[in-house]
This record gives C-alpha cells, sequence and structure tokens, in this order.
C-alpha cells in the first residue's frame, strides 16, 4: 500500500474560507496519494504562524505577505477581496471620536489594521480576537473596533458605522481598485510540481464549490460549521467567496502591488514588493512535458 502524504491547510473559522475549502473536505475534491486536513485559526494566529513558518499552506492578510515572501509563495486561489464594502469602523450610535480614541484591531498584521493606522496615526490600539470586538465597544471598553468578517453583516442595532476601511483604501489608493484583503500562501520549500499540484487542487475547490454554493451552503448550515443564518450565507459568500475569489485576475495583482506600496511608503515594508514576482512558477510543468 502506497503511503499517503498529509496536507494540512489552516484557514479562519469564517464563512468564507470554510466555504472554499469544504469542497475537499467533503471528498468532492482531491489529490492522488493525498490526505488532507484542515485546522480553523483566528486570523492574526494564521499571520503570527506564517511569520513562524507553521504550516505549509496556510490564510494570510494579504497585507502581511512582504514579510514572510522569502518562505512562502502567494497561491492564485481562496482570495478575498472588498468591492465596494470590507471591514467596517463601528462605534456607539451618536459617539463623538476624538482625535486619539481607543480602538480594537484584529490584529497587527491584518490589512485592515495597517489601513486604520495610516488613516487614524493618533488612535490608541488594542488588539482582541475578532469574535470579542463588538462586546468590547458595546461595553465601553473601547471607543470603536474594526469589524470583519461576518459580524459586518450582523453587529448590533445599538451600534454605527464611524467609517468603510473600503472609503479609507479609496483615499490611500487613489483610484478604483479592489481592496486586498486576506489569501492563501505556500511553503516556498516544498518541492515545485508539488507547490503546483496543491495550487490546482486548492482552485479546483474554490471553482466547484461555487458550482455547488446552494448545496454546499445547505450542508455547512446542517452540521453547524458556519455561525451565520442562510440567507446571511449567501449574501456574505458573495461578498468574498465569489467568482473573483477563484484566480488571481490582472486587476487584482494591481491592487495587490498597490497596497505593498501604500505599506512600504508608510513605513510597514522595508522594500517594495510586486505579488507577481513571487507566485508559483506553472510554467514549470509545461517545461517539463517539453
Amino acid at each position: 500500500m502506497q503511503n499517503l502524504k498529509k496536507m494540512l491547510i489552516a484557514h479562519s473559522p469564517d464563512a468564507d474560507d470554510i466555504f472554499m475549502y469544504y469542497a475537499i473536505k467533503f471528498g468532492w475534491v482531491g489529490m492522488d496519494n493525498v490526505v488532507f486536513d484542515n485546522i480553523a485559526k483566528d486570523i492574526q494566529s494564521l499571520n503570527e504562524d506564517a511569520l513562524n513558518g507553521i504550516y505549509d499552506i496556510v490564510a494570510i492578510s494579504f497585507a502581511l505577505y512582504p514579510h514572510i515572501k522569502e518562505d512562502y509563495a502567494p497561491l492564485r486561489t481562496a482570495v478575498s477581496f472588498g468591492e465596494g464594502y470590507g471591514p467596517k469602523v463601528i462605534k456607539k450610535k451618536g459617539a463623538q471620536l476624538k482625535r486619539n480614541f481607543k480602538v480594537a484591531l484584529s490584529g497587527e498584521h491584518t490589512t485592515n489594521a495597517m489601513l486604520f493606522r495610516i488613516k487614524y496615526p493618533d488612535a490608541r490600539i488594542t488588539y482582541l480576537n475578532f469574535l470579542e470586538i463588538e462586546k468590547a465597544v458595546l461595553d465601553g471598553v473601547v471607543h470603536a473596533g474594526v469589524l470583519i468578517h461576518e459580524s459586518i453583516l450582523t453587529y448590533d442595532e445599538e451600534l454605527e458605522v464611524e467609517i468603510e476601511l473600503w472609503d479609507i483604501w479609496q483615499e490611500l489608493a487613489g483610484k478604483d481598485l479592489p481592496l486586498p484583503l486576506g489569501g492563501m500562501a505556500i511553503r516556498r520549500s516544498l518541492p515545485l510540481n508539488k507547490a503546483i499540484a496543491y495550487e490546482t487542487t486548492l482552485t479546483k475547490a474554490v471553482q466547484v464549490a461555487r458550482d455547488h454554493k446552494d448545496r454546499l451552503s445547505k450542508m455547512l448550515i446542517e452540521r453547524d460549521l458556519v455561525r451565520i443564518d442562510a440567507a446571511t450565507l449567501d449574501k456574505y459568500l458573495e461578498l468574498y467567496a465569489n467568482d473573483e475569489s477563484i484566480s488571481l485576475s490582472d486587476i487584482q495583482y494591481k491592487a495587490i502591488d498597490k497596497l505593498f506600496e501604500i505599506g512600504y511608503k508608510n513605513g510597514f515594508y522595508d522594500a517594495p514588493v510586486s505579488v507577481q514576482d513571487y507566485l508559483i512558477p506553472t510554467e514549470y510543468t509545461e517545461l517539463r512535458k517539453g
């Protein structure tokens, strides 16, 4: 009997990551001689794990990538962008925020944290698990918080939006580009042919998930794998696990590079980075065939 390779996929517990992975979990997509497993962690924990090289394939915030570019390649699939929407800075209704207001963010290396810090350099930041941010604002522990994931659709009626991260992005990017939020990265030390095969499999998983969205969504809800109801899940997936999540497009490459450019200009990175310089070279497969 041939030995099976085990591959662990580390992703966030939010509905879009679950949706984009579970065609593999349910056995609809797979690889010969590979057994996939998964682990779900909050995005900042995943970012820290990537910095520490814990997983071979891991979900990350796009803003983290320049810090791990020597050790990981960005995958072209399972990406989440905002187009006219994104994380929200929320506060209690009627509250007036001072220049140095206290705010809860979901992690130091998240995309929303970088953009927020550029926009509000005097804000006093505390980092919390994304599931704790709404309550921290309601309880008055902080004056405001940046909501991510499903909470952008389900926050308490006592709260209101101060500003959308999309609007901050538009101010900083200076053009109508989608907002790069998160994607996947794969360890560079993996054999190149294996890395290509993993990327191909994950891309197929996202495509199959989109092709069978209604069936897959129903299964996720029936098994209590997501935290939201069917109507909210449908809306959420059209935001962050849509047809644009299957494979990076030219405008998405431009948007990621603009994010890296903004980060570099504001001192978050030591050098400029272009994402396409670090992709898995898929032409290797064709060269081997030739």
